[in-house]
C-alpha cells in the first residue's frame, strides 16, 4: 500500500481556511510559524477549519455570521476583526455587505448586549473606512434621527389632498436606484401587503408603496364618496409628483393595476413600466351588479357582512385552511378599513373602463394572472395581454386573487425577470 505525503485533513483545512479569510492573510500566518507555534497552526487548521468549516449543513457565509456573533459577544475583538475585514473583501461566495455586516452587529446588539454592539460598530466602521473604496461603499455622516427601519421605509404623507400614506425604502446597496418601483395594493388592503416583496425590490430599486385613499392611513378625502378610478390615478400622479420621482415601474394587483393603467393613461409621463397582476379593464355587467350590490350592503351592514365572501375571493380554499393566520390578518384589516373609503373605492373598481384605451399604452407591460383566480380569470388577464402591444401574460399557477400573498416567490421572481428585461 502506497503512502500519500499529503495530509488531506491538513490540506481540505487549508483550502477553507484560504476560502474564507484570503490568500494574503493565511500567507502571512504561515509565514509567521514557528517552532514554537506551527503544531498549533496544524491543529486549527486540522480541526476549526476542516472538521467544523468543511461539514458542509451550513454555507460558509452562514458560518462566518456565526463566528462574528459569537466573537462581538465573547468581546474577542481580534478574530470579529479579522472576520469583518474577510467579510468584506473575500470570497465572494462568503462575502458580505456593508448592509448585511450591519444586520448582523445589529442583532448581535440585542442578544450579546449594547455596550458588545457599539464595540463592534466602532471596530467595522474603522474597517470600513479603509476597504471602503475597495467594495464602492463610502463611510459618510448621517444624523440618526434621519434613518428609517429598512423594512418599513421612510413613512410620510402628501401635502395635497386627500393626504396619502407612503413609504419609501432606499436602495440598501447605498448607490443610485435601478429603478424606482411603485407598488399599489388591492381594494380592502393597505401597502403592508407588499412588505415582502418591497424588501427584496429595494435592495436595489427605489421602492414606494402607499395606501389608496379610504384606506390603511391614507384620508378618504371630502365630498362626494363614489371615486373613479380617475380619481385614483390623479391621486398617483400627485404622489408621484411630490416625491419628485420621475417616470416609475409600477406594480399594481387588483384595484391597483386598475389604478396602473388609468396613470399610464392619463400621466404617461410618470410611468416607465407596467406589472398589472390579477386585475382586468373592464367587468361583465354581471359583475358590475355584483360591485352595486356590495355597495349597498357595505352601506346597510357594515364591512363585516362581506368580509368571509371576500376572503373566499382573495384566497382558495387550502390557502384558507393552511394559513389561517395570514388570512385572518387580512380579514381584519378589510373589516377596519373605512367604510365610506371602501365603498368609493368599490364604485371605481365596479366602473373600471379602459378596454378601449388600451392601444394607447405603449410602456413595456407584463400580465400576472392567477390560475384560480374568480374575481380576474386568466381570460381578463390574456385580454390585457392582447390589448397592449408587446405585453406579456404569466400565469402563476397555485394562486387565486391576491398571488402576490398566496405564492409570493413565484411573484417575485416574475417581477424580478420583468425588472432585469428592463
Amino acid at each position: 500500500m502506497s503512502f500519500d505525503p499529503l495530509d488531506h485533513d491538513f490540506e481540505r483545512g487549508m483550502r477553507n481556511r484560504r476560502s474564507v479569510l484570503g490568500d494574503a492573510w493565511v500567507d502571512r500566518s504561515v509565514a509567521g510559524a514557528t517552532n514554537f507555534n506551527a503544531e498549533f497552526q496544524n491543529l486549527i487548521t486540522r480541526f476549526a477549519w476542516n472538521e467544523i468549516w468543511g461539514r458542509p449543513g451550513l454555507d460558509h457565509k452562514t458560518r462566518r455570521i456565526i463566528v462574528l456573533a459569537i466573537t462581538i459577544a465573547l468581546g474577542r475583538w481580534e478574530e470579529f476583526e479579522l472576520h469583518v475585514r474577510a467579510g468584506l473583501l473575500g470570497d465572494a461566495a462568503t462575502r458580505l455587505t456593508p448592509d448585511e455586516m450591519k444586520e448582523v452587529l445589529i442583532q448581535s446588539a440585542i442578544y450579546a448586549g449594547v455596550p458588545a454592539g457599539n464595540t463592534a460598530f466602532s471596530h467595522a466602521q474603522q474597517i470600513l473606512r479603509e476597504v471602503g473604496e475597495q467594495i464602492g461603499y463610502k463611510v459618510e455622516p448621517q444624523r440618526p434621527a434621519d434613518t428609517c427601519h429598512p423594512g418599513i421605509g421612510k413613512q410620510g404623507r402628501t401635502l395635497s389632498s386627500p393626504a396619502l400614506h407612503y413609504t419609501v425604502r432606499e436602495p440598501r446597496n447605498g448607490r443610485a436606484p435601478r429603478h424606482t418601483v411603485v407598488l399599489s395594493h388591492a381594494i380592502g388592503a393597505d401597502l403592508m401587503m407588499w412588505d415582502g416583496l418591497a424588501n427584496q425590490l429595494a435592495s436595489d430599486c427605489r421602492v414606494i408603496a402607499y395606501d389608496h385613499r379610504g384606506h390603511g392611513s391614507s384620508d378618504k378625502g371630502e365630498g362626494e364618496d363614489l371615486y373613479s378610478m380617475a380619481d385614483l390615478a390623479d391621486d398617483a400622479a400627485r404622489l408621484l409628483r411630490e416625491l419628485d420621482t420621475g417616470p416609475v415601474v409600477w406594480v399594481g394587483l387588483s384595484m391597483g393595476g386598475m389604478a396602473g393603467q388609468e396613470l399610464a393613461l392619463r400621466h404617461p409621463g410618470l410611468v416607465r413600466a407596467l406589472v398589472l397582476a390579477n386585475t382586468t379593464s373592464t367587468y361583465p355587467e354581471a359583475a358590475r351588479e355584483a360591485w352595486r350590490q356590495r355597495i349597498v350592503t357595505v352601506r346597510e351592514q357594515g364591512i363585516e357582512a362581506i368580509a368571509d365572501a371576500v376572503m373566499g375571493r382573495y384566497f382558495h380554499d387550502d390557502f384558507r385552511a393552511g394559513q389561517a393566520a395570514t388570512v385572518a390578518r387580512f380579514r381584519e384589516r378589510l373589516t377596519s378599513t373605512d367604510a365610506q373609503g371602501y365603498v368609493g373605492c368599490c364604485n371605481a373598481v365596479g366602473r373600471v373602463d379602459t378596454t378601449a384605451r388600451l392601444g394607447k399604452i405603449t410602456v413595456p407591460t407584463l400580465v400576472i394572472a392567477g390560475a384560480l383566480d374568480q374575481g380576474t380569470p386568466v381570460a381578463m388577464g390574456q385580454a390585457l395581454a392582447d390589448a397592449i402591444a408587446g405585453a406579456q401574460l404569466q400565469v402563476i399557477e397555485g394562486a387565486s386573487h391576491i398571488s402576490a400573498v398566496e405564492q409570493p416567490e413565484a411573484f417575485a421572481a416574475l417581477v424580478g425577470d420583468f425588472l432585469a428585461q428592463l
